[in-house]
């Protein structure tokens, strides 16, 4: 009988606010969590260490741009990503299928051999299986693997959603297979359905007969509105095993995460922090910033005064504000930082209200400020 442990451990809830941890072989991450995307091995324009000061528990990687760059020959032979982009803590891979649909130039699903695409970079055909993608993810090495499955863009026809969910169950089952229930490792479903309630309940149903070790909502980062994806977590994570963790896939804005939070999920990433950062935009405890706006060419200012993470802080609005508008590399080095930064000191505020029972609170005074 195997003997694996169990990855997640419910300590406190605060109506469905949920205070918890994940125990992986390369650390333990405090939920709810918001893990940076590291797409290519890299959090985009911010160095390693500096991301560790940020006290950032997890990153995310991804299938499909890493097996075409740098290829798993590569990451083999260094033993994983963490070792190849010397980051010393958990990892959570994204399987592809998302960016297999978005990005590439062809694309065709076929439900037995997989996923069927040209490359974004350069043309070259490949197919990305299931089995394929758990092999790429075991390669990585990442603590948390998510199986491949099926992402229909933002739709209405409930027939295309009610077949990628067929296949996306039947891909989900061989990635079980693959997966093997390594020990060490742990392998999360996704619960597709676009914004259909029953869709995603049968989605659910068919992931939870399969008993894996959490379980991730997709589908819900591809243009829908907030008060849309909001009303498929009410219904949808009352449905959901309590004792395993909840992952939000690609969500968001710090008032997207408040709100999820508030319907019980556990676990987010969203590239926002760093692309808003490459176009002047932050994140503070007032609110956003947009930097370039001709208001803070004089203002002498930090960013945010709240912010805790040492040297940030010494630099004005107005320093920022010309780097922005001269398009230097540093302003967005500068406010990428910053916001993952922020997004980190978000997540820890959440996790205290939750903890003293205050969470109700903090939501209704956060909720409407980011949007």
């Amino acid at each position: 009988m195997n003997s694996k442990k169990k990855i997640f451990e419910l300590i406190k809830k605060c109506q469905e606010a949920r205070l918890g941890k994940i125990k992986t072989t390369h650390g333990i991450i405090d939920t709810p969590a918001f893990m940076p995307v590291g797409t290519q091995g890299t959090v985009k324009g911010i160095f390693v260490d500096d991301i560790l000061n940020t006290k950032t528990q997890i990153i995310l990687g991804n299938t499909y741009h890493l097996f075409l760059r740098p290829g798993i020959e590569i990451l083999g032979k260094f033993g994983g990503l963490q070792k190849f982009m010397n980051w010393n803590k958990p990892i959570l891979t994204d399987s592809g299928g998302f960016q297999v649909m978005s990005l590439s130039k062809f694309n065709k699903i076929d439900e037995k051999k997989g996923a069927i695409f040209s490359s974004h970079i350069d043309g070259k055909r490949f197919i990305l299986s299931p089995e394929k993608s758990i092999q790429i993810q075991k390669i990585i090495n990442s603590d948390i693997l998510m199986v491949l499955d099926v992402c229909p863009k933002l739709t209405k026809d409930k027939k295309n959603i009610s077949e990628a969910i067929k296949t996306s169950t039947n891909w989900a089952k061989r990635c079980k297979d693959e997966f093997n229930n390594e020990n060490n490792k742990f392998l999360f479903g996704i619960i597709q359905g676009g914004l259909f309630e029953d869709l995603r309940i049968e989605s659910l149903e068919n992931l939870k007969a399969l008993n894996f070790d959490g379980l991730a909502l997709g589908g819900l980062a591809v243009g829908e509105k907030q008060n849309e994806m909001f009303m498929i977590l009410e219904k949808i994570t009352k449905l959901m095993p309590s004792d395993k963790p909840r992952y939000l896939m690609g969500v968001g804005t710090p008032s997207d995460i408040l709100g999820a939070v508030n319907y019980g999920i556990d676990m987010f990433d969203c590239v926002l922090p760093t692309r808003s950062g490459r176009t002047g935009l932050a994140y503070t405890w007032s609110g956003k910033i947009n930097i370039r706006n001709s208001k803070y060419k004089n203002d002498h200012t930090p960013l945010d005064p709240e912010n805790n993470l040492r040297n940030l802080n010494k630099y004005s609005k107005s320093y920022l504000n010309h780097l922005v508008n001269t398009n230097e590399i540093l302003a967005s080095m500068i406010i990428s930082l910053h916001n993952v930064n922020f997004y980190q000191e978000f997540m820890r505020r959440i996790r205290s209200e939750i903890k003293e029972g205050t969470f109700s609170a903090f939501y209704k005074k956060y909720i409407k400020m980011y949007n």
